[in-house]
Parts: structure tokens; sequence; C-alpha cells
């Protein structure tokens, strides 16, 4: 049995923030992540994605990211500054594990594995959203005989070239990949309700700043209007400025039912598509928990913060804001990890002194 005081689950941004708080400590822990590398979700999104956020506001703590030349880093940069950042701090992980199973004992926790079983007193779960995709039920969704992604799976357009291409869902991915696969093919973006643009100055940086002052008035019962800045508005990347600027984005209500062929639209006219391409958010990976029985219907966990309201010793990171603000962002996680270790350490050392 691999023993340990802590153990985090997940590789990502979320996991390197906490390892490099817990080494800051001299806390034993270690990091089981089924990649092969570090980067995890980034290593799985489209070629194409870029940060919101210059570099110089998309670090994790202790170490800057490097300058890019252009306005907002390519996904290989983020890869790149992930994998550095792992070999500089020599964060301690063990690769290509994953843990189907996760058991409460009275130690602290077991955890079962492809390779192997653990043991921790304190475990920290961040794996984030990418490999809970979601897809909203339609009616006749077993129907269609034409292909359907989503995003999580979405490399490029390639595949699309003179095709009929359905983007549905009206967020920053719905917009920007809607951007580039209509250059090579003819799409239609289908929404609930009217996308919403931030101006185009407005990026990253600008929305954790507001946020952040949002999230100090909230603490301090104040009231806090930043609804000019709402994270639920998309972010005018240079793609999607280039693709306003073509009359690329124009959208329809969404369909009310998929067919054989296609969709059927609310008016009742059907129409066909090749690809429906869905860019319908996540939910959290948390299915290794499951055997906790205290997983919801949404994949959530009751927390404050980031520590667990029913299970000692277990604490989540980086699943967005119900697991601490702006949790989900390079920026933000660095704030989110820092009190979560600081947690982990007052609980250690009441069990030191038991």
């Amino acid at each position: 049995m691999n023993r340990y005081d802590i153990i985090i689950i997940g590789g990502g941004q979320s996991a390197l923030a906490c390892a490099y708080f817990l080494q800051r400590r001299g806390l034993d822990y270690l990091i089981l992540d089924d990649q092969n590398e570090a980067g995890r979700a980034w290593l799985h999104t489209w070629d194409s994605l870029t940060l919101f956020s210059p570099s110089e506001y998309s670090s994790l703590p202790g170490r800057m990211m490097p300058k890019s030349e252009r306005k907002f880093p390519s996904k290989d940069e983020v890869i790149a500054y992930l994998n550095e950042y792992e070999k500089h701090y020599k964060v301690k992980v063990q690769r290509s594990v994953s843990v189907n199973e996760v058991i409460k004992t009275e130690n602290g926790f077991q955890l079962e594995t492809n390779q192997d079983s653990y043991e921790c007193k304190v475990l920290i779960s961040a794996t984030g959203t990418w490999k809970k995709p979601f897809i909203p039920f339609v009616p006749g969704s077993d129907l269609f005989d034409g292909q359907q992604i989503h995003s999580a799976n979405y490399k490029n357009p390639n595949n699309f070239k003179a095709k009929k291409v359905l983007v549905v869902g009206n967020g920053n991915s719905g917009a920007q990949i809607l951007a580039e696969v209509s250059k090579v093919a003819t799409a239609t973006w289908a929404v609930q309700s009217e996308p919403e643009y931030l101006p185009d100055e407005v990026d990253g940086r600008v929305l954790f700043d507001v946020a952040s002052a949002k999230y100090h008035a909230m603490q301090a019962g104040k009231e806090f209007d930043a609804s000019q800045y709402s994270l639920g508005k998309i972010v005018m990347v240079p793609p999607v400025v280039e693709a306003r600027e073509r009359g690329a984005l124009q959208f329809k209500q969404t369909f009310k039912a998929l067919t054989k062929t296609g969709v059927l639209w609310p008016e009742g006219i059907g129409e066909q598509f090749y690809t429906i391409i869905w860019c319908t958010g996540f939910r959290s990976a948390t299915d290794h928990l499951n055997s906790l029985n205290i997983v919801d219907e949404d994949s959530r966990i009751k927390t404050i913060e980031t520590k667990s309201t029913v299970v000692p010793g277990l604490y989540l990171v980086g699943y967005g804001n119900w697991t601490g603000f702006a949790s989900a962002t390079l920026i933000g996680v660095g704030r989110s990890a820092k009190q979560t270790i600081e947690l982990v350490a007052t609980y250690l050392n009441i069990l030191i002194s038991k």
C-alpha cells in the first residue's frame, strides 16, 4: 500500500497550484493524474483555443507565464507553461493513474486505481470538468443519423469543409467554434437566448478584476453591480471579432427536436445537417467519489468553499465558483489553493494532536 498524508487526484492547473503551497509548507503529498503529461484539460481542447487574458494575468502562484507574442497565449503555450511549472517545482506526480474508487476509512481514504491501491489522511479532488461533457436531452436525439460531437471532442474544422454544420450553444465555445467552422462550411448557430457580447476591449483580466470586486463586496455584505461585465457574456477574442466583421455571428432560436437528417425548428420547418457540434458546457468530473454517496445529480458535492461539509478530510479545488471564487481559472485558482492548503494543514495538526 502506498501511504501519504495528502493525495491530489488530477494533475491540471488546480493540482499544480495546490502542490506549490503544499511544498512551501513541507507537507507530504502525491498527485495522481490519468494523463501522460502536464496540461490535463488543455491537452484535449480544440487546436485554436487561446486564453482570454494576456500571459501576465494568467499565471499560477510563484511563477509567471512567459510573455506571448500574441495578445492571448495559445493552447500550446499554456501546455508548455504547465509542463515547465511542474518540472521547476519538482512536483510529485504519478502519471497514467486513473482513480476508479475512493473508500472512506478510519484513518482517511483508500484509493483504488488502474495501477495500485493508495492510502491518505487528506484527499484533494482537482479533476475539473473536461471529462464530463454535457449534452441536454432533446426529443429525437436517437434518430439523427449524422455526426454529433461535443466541443470537448472538437479539434478543428478540417473535416467540415463544404458541409452543413449546426453549432449549438450561445457561450464562448459556441461563438469561437462557429467563427472558425463558418470559414469552411455552411454553419448555423442555434441558441436558447440571444448571445450577449462584452466590449471589444474587455478581456479576462478585466473580468477577473470586476469579479474580484464583486466577490469582496459580497464578503462585506455590500451590493455590487457587475452585470456589464458578466462572465456569461462572450469575450471578443480576435477570431470572434473577425467573424463579426464578415457577418458570421448570425443565430437562430434553438430547435425543438432532432430528426433523422437534421433538426425541426420552432416554426415546424425541418433542416438537414451533416454534423451537430454541441457547445453546451460540462459537469464536474466527480465520478471517482460516487462510492462516498455525496455526489448530487449535477455532479456537485456540498462544500464550504473547498471543504466537504460531510466527509472530513475531503477538499475539492478548481471546479468553478461553487468551490471557490474564480477557481476554474489560472489566475483565480491560486487563492483557492492557498486557502485549501491552510485548511489542510490545520486539519492534519488536529489529527496529530489527538
